[in-house]
């Protein structure tokens, strides 16, 4: 069989180099003739660990090839994998079906033999039914065309084993013939024991969209409990590792902090509610307004506890240390992050940013601060630091190594990697998200209460 892979952005562009890796031929299609020409040169346009080298092996091997042209792309494959964005309607919480529905359109116009469409995009439910209908309307006389939807699982920084061995396939089919044909796609997978689950094509869009919501369900739980320990006392930390020892919630996704972000998360769950309400359901989804909430309030707390630990943020000098929304990627949008640090800006704040690959495309949206290149520059002359993304060599900091890089004595753990004492024993105060606010001595009360008492002369 030959593959194409209509859209190559994240999600195609792996999709495709995986495919060559599996051992097909693979075309990839994508409108933008510059992001053709750098994947056609072997050079990933994004970070992912691990992609670059896939990329360039097949583009080299002439396994994987990519074009601009649907109608060459219609005349040489078997299978067409979409992979285009569904962003979020300007303004509303749906979904933008406009690019899925051109590439459906553009490829059933051009393809000159029987093929299978298939969906990777997310989508809301009941979309594929109506991109049959699209197809129908739109393809050649005599020409068989079958549509089905196998939604993406992928983990941005683990995107290619993600692909090549996941833990599991969904496919929404109509047909044994098609699903007899994305067997074979994924015949290596599923020779290595990945389980597949063949149901109908409401089923297999709403899993996708179901898990989302359910790991944003369990990030908004905890961060709610956060809350909480806020103001009564108490560890978020160790109540996320005493209740995630219990197997029916486990410890994954426990994590309090800033709350999610990212490509996926926000918008599907505002694009679900969207649905739910055109369906007139809309009351079985009231809960994730109140996720939103929730995952928005961390961000507005980040920066409440910055004014507290410095009294003011007008002409303060903050420095940022990570802004893409999750380790081991460059994404940033809806990051945490970056919305935090552009809310100190608008306070008066002066911000300095240094993440080991987001930096980039966060200059691209929020070009008022200042990017460096270090950990170093970043912090130099610091008032305040806001540590906001997880990446290994964040966690590696110390209090004595920061100490010779720095004259402050302030940091914000907002992803609860440090451990607080070990800082506060040597010298620094430390605010978390859901953790007693600790100080240079151990302080009782309420972070603004522990702010006041450790600024108070002593008597």
């Amino acid at each position: 069989m030959r593959i194409t892979v209509i859209g190559t952005g994240y999600l195609g562009a792996t999709h495709a180099a995986c495919m060559a890796e599996l051992g097909f031929e693979v075309l990839g299609l994508d409108i933008d003739p510059t992001r053709v020409a750098s994947l056609s040169e072997g050079l990933l346009p994004f970070h992912e660990p691990d992609l670059p080298a896939l990329l360039q092996k097949h583009v080299k091997s002439g396994r994987l090839r990519f074009t601009t042209s649907y109608q060459e792309a219609g005349a040489w494959g078997d299978v067409h994998f979409i992979g285009v964005g569904t962003p979020q309607r300007a303004g509303e919480g749906a979904a933008d079906m406009s690019y899925v529905d051109s590439a459906t359109i553009s490829l059933a116009r051009n393809i000159t033999k029987d093929a299978l469409i298939v969906g990777k995009s997310t989508v809301p439910v009941g979309t594929t039914r109506r991109l049959k209908n699209l197809v129908r309307d739109n393809k050649r006389p005599g020409v068989k065309v079958n549509v089905a939807w196998n939604p993406e699982f992928l983990r941005e920084g683990f995107a290619v084993v993600d692909t090549l061995t996941p833990d599991r396939l969904v496919i929404g089919v109509d047909s044994p013939e098609d699903e007899a044909v994305l067997r074979k796609v994924y015949a290596t997978a599923l020779a290595g024991g990945v389980p597949l689950i063949s149901t109908d094509f409401e089923t297999a869009e709403l899993v996708k969209v179901a898990a989302n919501a359910f790991l944003a369900t369990k990030i908004s739980f905890i961060n709610a409990f956060s809350e909480v320990t806020e103001v009564i006392g108490g560890d978020i930390t160790t109540l996320a590792d005493a209740i995630g020892l219990d197997a029916r919630i486990g410890r994954r996704f426990l994590n309090a902090g800033i709350g999610f972000g990212g490509g996926c998360l926000p918008k599907d769950i505002r694009a679900l509610q969207a649905r739910a309400a055109e369906l007139g359901v809309d009351h079985s989804m009231r809960f994730l307004d109140e996720m939103d909430g929730i995952n928005l309030r961390r961000r507005e707390r980040t920066v409440d506890l910055a004014r507290e630990m410095l009294g003011s943020l007008s002409q303060s000098r903050i420095a940022i240390l990570g802004v893409a929304f999750k380790p081991n990627s460059d994404d940033v949008r809806d990051s945490p992050a970056l919305d935090i640090a552009n809310r100190l800006f608008d306070e008066g704040a002066e911000v300095s940013i240094f993440d080991p690959a987001g930096n980039l495309n966060a200059s691209r949206r929020s070009p008022q601060h200042h990017y460096v290149s270090s950990t170093e520059d970043a912090v130099r002359e610091a008032d305040l630091i806001l540590l906001l993304t997880e990446w290994d060599e964040f966690k590696a900091l110390t209090p004595e190594g920061l100490s010779v890089q720095t004259g402050t004595r302030k940091i914000i753990d907002g992803r609860n990697i440090l451990r607080p004492q070990v800082w506060a024993d040597s010298g620094w105060s430390v605010g978390s998200l859901g953790r007693r606010y600790v100080a240079d001595q151990a302080i009782e009360g309420t972070p603004s209460e522990q702010l006041q008492m450790s600024s108070s002369p002593a008597p």
